[in-house]
């Protein structure tokens, strides 16, 4: 896959979503504070592959827009608070080969 800005950007709008759904969804059910929804996991997992992601795009292209840097950042600023949530696995997901992740997956 080719690491792209458009790309980063949709994993982006994509987080954020998720992020809007599960208030919701805490709303929903109760008022259930996010700390105790069970999605926050699913969040983390995914919060950590854009922080990867971001940080291979910083690192491909030179000439980033310093509002894209700025967005990584901040989205690694984020993961730090959350880092403890995600699945523990042998080796993370952004560092498997698509072999791997099958076997993983069981696919």
């Amino acid at each position: 896959m080719v690491i792209s800005v458009q790309q980063f950007i949709k994993l982006a709008n994509l987080y954020n979503q998720t992020a809007m759904v599960m208030s919701a969804i805490c709303v929903n059910k109760g008022g259930i504070a996010i700390e105790n929804y069970n999605g926050r996991f699913y969040a983390a997992d995914l919060l950590e592959y854009i922080v990867e992601y971001g940080r291979r795009l910083v690192e491909h292209d030179k000439k980033l827009s310093p509002e894209i840097v700025k967005l990584v950042e901040r989205f690694a600023a984020q993961f730090e608070k959350v880092q403890n949530l995600v699945t523990p696995t042998q080796k993370p997901l952004h560092k498997m080969t698509l072999e791997e992740f099958e076997k993983v997956m069981n696919i």
